[in-house]
């Protein structure tokens, strides 16, 4: 179907992209500095958790069960952190490390220890020739860099509305021994906010990889992370690894980075029981204990889950204005254009915003320019080469309300200007 700039004269859209140049001008006259860059709680959100700080004083009695907090020790993790995580989870506490404030640094942690000392008693990848990991996309970029970090061959392997391409994945993953993992966002995945199916959850406990060291590292970021009225529901992916017959393929992780505060929080991972013998045993060579104060103080500022969810609920309300004021600004900037679609999350923290082929760096250039900074375009694919240069991640969770809506103007202005010239430079 023709968008609003293809059924223009030639002369209509010249005095559209006129009009729309004397808006640029006129914002890069007032001076901007907007940041949307990355997917951060606010600072209202991030108050939230200020409560925390008073739960331990000098009085608290320091032990957890059979766990002594004010020395070395417990290195899975306090008891009552650990079972918190699972509770989190929906897993057995049995098979849960609580250990530092960055799911992210454990995945890097696993993926170093896979490449220096192996997996499941095969060689170390780095003795393997080529490793590769697939990288679901638009994914999110940090994922992409750890594995690309030890020289691993990210492919990329595309999103659908239900999650990654199944037909794809399991091609690769059953016929390719090189395949060593994926990355998976299951639940409000980032950039894309869409949540696995149950199809695509059974496809990947279903899958028989060539290589026995093959596992999937599914970063459930945002299993708590629901701010619309209904909350996407992900089948617990061991429940179906139970009912396929499968083990030994899963690493997952989850953290309160978003829940109470980045890089103060708890991280955790989990796996099946002869995998965490392994990762047990991996961790041990570089931790002694953990942060178990951190850990208690969670405890007693969370509870349980139930605890969780109350404290998600009021993040929600803060959250929630800003993704409404995203889709209003964007359906009546530009949605009667048909020159963009974007996604429409329940939960997360990121809006995926797909423009006119070969548009996306354009935007974001023209972006900065007037003052507001986005996250790079193709950072939402492996080594940033988005194939098609239409995708931008945009991250409305940290500016004010204001500031949000200021940015989101220029961003309509930009689409518009930057899909009017794509559309005159065809002709």
């Amino acid at each position: 179907m023709a968008n609003a700039y293809q059924l223009m004269t030639t002369e209509q859209l010249d005095a559209e992209i006129a009009r729309l140049e004397l808006l640029t001008d006129e914002i890069r006259s007032r001076g901007l500095a907007l940041d949307m860059a990355r997917g951060k709680p606010s600072p209202e959100q991030t108050a939230l958790s200020r409560p925390m700080f008073d739960l331990l004083t000098s009085k608290t009695p320091l032990v957890d069960g059979n766990a002594i907090v004010d020395n070395y020790g417990t290195p899975d993790g306090l008891p009552s952190a650990r079972a918190l995580a699972a509770e989190i989870l929906g897993v057995d506490p049995a098979n849960v490390i609580v250990n530092g404030s960055s799911s992210l640094n454990l995945m890097y942690d696993l993926v170093s220890n896979a490449f220096v000392r192996g997996i499941a008693g095969e060689e170390p990848w780095c003795r393997q020739g080529t490793v590769k990991f697939l990288c679901p996309s638009p994914g999110y970029d940090r994922h992409f860099a750890v594995s690309a970090s030890f020289g691993i061959e990210n492919v990329p392997v595309p999103m659908g509305p239900d999650g990654p391409d199944m037909d794809v994945v399991r091609e690769l993953v059953e016929g390719d021994a090189q395949v060593k993992g994926i990355w998976c966002v299951p639940k409000y995945a980032n950039p894309t906010g869409i949540t696995y199916s149950d199809e695509v959850v059974r496809a990947f406990a279903s899958l028989r990889p060539a290589a026995r060291d093959f596992r999937i590292f599914w970063d459930n970021a945002y299993v708590v992370h629901a701010f619309g009225d209904e909350d996407d529901q992900l089948l617990n992916i061991f429940d179906a690894m139970a009912e396929a017959g499968t083990q030994d393929l899963v690493y997952e992780f989850g953290s309160t980075a978003k829940v109470t505060f980045p890089s103060s929080g708890i991280a955790f991972v989990t796996a099946s029981p002869s995998d965490m013998v392994h990762v047990r045993a991996a961790f041990a060579v570089e931790r002694v204990s953990c942060e178990k104060f951190s850990q208690l103080a969670h405890v007693l500022f969370l509870k349980d889950l139930e605890g969780v969810r109350q404290h998600m609920r009021r993040h929600a309300d803060i959250v929630r204005p800003r993704f409404e004021l995203v889709e209003r600004k964007l359906t009546e900037g530009i949605g009667h254009l048909g020159i963009a679609s974007w996604t429409h999350p329940h939960g997360g923290y990121f809006v995926s915003f797909e423009g006119p082929e070969g548009s996306a760096k354009a935007i974001v250039s023209m972006m900065r320019d007037l003052g507001v900074v986005l996250t790079g375009a193709g950072a939402t694919w492996p080594y940033g080469k988005d194939p098609r240069d239409t995708n931008i991640r945009i991250a409305p969770t940290y500016p004010s309300l204001d500031d949000l809506g200021s940015a989101l103007d220029v961003f309509v202005v930009v689409v518009q200007l930057v899909a009017a010239r794509l559309e005159r430079t065809s002709r």
